[in-house]
């Protein structure tokens, strides 16, 4: 029988109240509290473009938010059209928190934008690419990568498009793999804060961790991020032989529809009106079993995790020839034809010229910003006569 929640009749009709007479409690972050890194009339907020909806144009227009529609969300290597992969994600997200920020009366343009520029600095091949990645990197120069870290440079040293703060800050903490019953949000004292934050979650082991969004905006996508991913990873599980049947319903519901409906209604219900967002105890816990049953019967047990150590393999054998290529200058290289060509534009105003960058800074770079099938075709151009070889999972298997 399906589990649908709905209000409570008393904050239904407080919230018809408060938004006819104009008195809905108001914690949003206003347009006019923007702070960029740099000075720029054509930033400036217009009548008809707020300054974070330009933060919007500028993420949806950044040359690798084309690359989250063939990057992996939870299944790898599958040939099926209905699996999810990271564009539909950064939309859910999006919506989601929309749907739960118009409620509370945030500033939908900021919702959007970190929601959709939170995973553009993630992996091939999801967080077991991310792992991967890390180790490489660490193992090079003693800094760590995190994807929701490279998220950040990628819209602010790589593209230096001039994102704002708030966005910046949205997207540095929402770390999805970490909930909370109750987000406040945190003081920022402006960009040099920030930054300092940013080098700390490179340099300081579970630094990451500790972070919490500056603005209810950010608090919202962070609770999302959890929403968009815990039901709709069960509905791509069922199309690999996972039945909802094995799932407990232990308050939110079971199946995507139930869980992404019950737990948008309960954060309304404890958070409206009020300076954080929270649920109740609850559903927290709810929401706390339902990961780990997730991560018990889909992450750990996925079948595409068959591929995961030729993936390792392929990904550090990768790591070494295009470093090589950087470091003796083989033009050739799609290290500089694919991905130097592609950021080094006079356009971009960029402080030094991106290869004075530390060249393992640039082949991580690179790495990340693949997809899962540029990624196996690169292997195979670079390396033809190598054994890796993945095995994707075709329509009719």
């Amino acid at each position: 029988m399906a589990n649908y929640k709905s209000l409570s009749k008393e904050l239904e009709e407080r919230i018809k109240i408060d938004n006819k007479t104009g008195k809905s409690p108001n914690f949003s972050t206003l347009d006019e509290a923007c702070i960029r890194r740099r000075d720029n009339p054509h930033d400036e907020a217009t009548v008809w473009r707020g300054s974070f909806l330009r933060d919007v144009d500028k993420i949806l227009h950044c040359p690798l938010y084309n690359r989250y529609s063939d990057k992996t969300q939870v299944f790898s290597l599958y040939k099926n059209d209905d699996i999810t992969h990271r564009s539909l994600h950064v939309q859910i997200v999006s919506r989601t928190a929309r749907t739960i920020g118009k409620t509370l009366g945030l500033n939908l343009d900021l919702i959007e934008a970190i929601a959709l520029g939170h995973d553009i600095g993630h992996t091939p091949f999801g967080h077991t690419g991310e792992r991967y990645l890390d180790k490489l990197y660490c193992d090079k120069t003693g800094r760590r990568f995190l994807h929701n870290v490279h998220s950040v440079r990628v819209l602010d040293k790589i593209f230096p498009l001039n994102i704002s703060l708030q966005t910046l800050d949205g997207i540095l903490c929402h770390n999805g793999e970490l909930e909370l019953e109750k987000y406040s949000p945190t003081f920022m004292n402006g960009f040099e804060d920030f930054d300092k934050k940013v080098e700390s979650c490179y340099t300081v082991d579970g630094f990451d961790k500790t972070l919490i969004p500056s603005t209810m905006e950010g608090c919202v996508v962070r609770i999302s991020d959890i929403i968009a991913y815990l039901g709709k990873d069960r509905h791509d599980a069922e199309k690999n032989g996972i039945r909802v049947s094995e799932f407990s319903d232990d308050g939110i519901g079971v199946i995507n529809a139930e869980i992404t409906n019950n737990l948008i209604v309960n954060i309304i219900e404890n958070s409206y009106g009020k300076d954080y967002v929270k649920m109740d105890e609850l559903h927290f816990n709810a929401l706390m079993k339902a990961k780990r049953d997730n991560y018990k019967k889909i992450y750990v047990d996925d079948v595409s995790g068959k591929n995961n150590e030729i993936i390792r393999a392929m990904m550090t054998e990768l790591y070494e020839k295009l470093l090589h290529d950087l470091t003796h200058t083989v033009k050739s290289s799609p290290i500089f034809t694919h991905h130097v060509s592609l950021i080094d534009k006079p356009y971009y105003k960029r402080a030094t010229p991106y290869l004075d960058e530390e060249n393992n800074q640039i082949i991580v770079d690179f790495i990340a910003s693949m997809t899962d099938d540029y990624f196996v075709d690169l292997h195979s151009y670079l390396f033809p006569s190598s054994t890796l070889k993945v095995k994707y999972i075709g329509y009719f298997e």
